[in-house]
């Protein structure tokens, strides 16, 4: 089964917004630790600019990948015909 643009898509924007919240909250926690002191809003921005950065990469690599299914599964299907 293939997944959609669509649907990798949403799994992309579903992922990154998940690990938007994990990111912002161990910022706030773990630059102080590195004496980088940082402003919630600061820290609001740099991750809007990786978050989209994010979801380019996870899109990307999703549509990537049901790609290469797709051609295994089809290489698969002519190879079982075939026999």
């Amino acid at each position: 089964m293939n997944q959609t643009r669509l649907g990798s898509l949403i799994e992309a924007i579903i992922n990154v917004v998940i690990g938007f919240a994990i990111n912002f909250t161990a910022n706030m926690l773990i630059f102080p630790l590195f004496g980088f002191h940082i402003t919630a809003r600061d820290n609001l921005l740099l991750g809007l600019i990786y978050t989209v950065i994010s979801v380019a990469r996870s899109y990307c690599i999703r549509r990537w990948f049901n790609a290469k299914l797709h051609m295994v599964a089809q290489a698969a299907a002519t190879a079982i015909k075939r026999n």
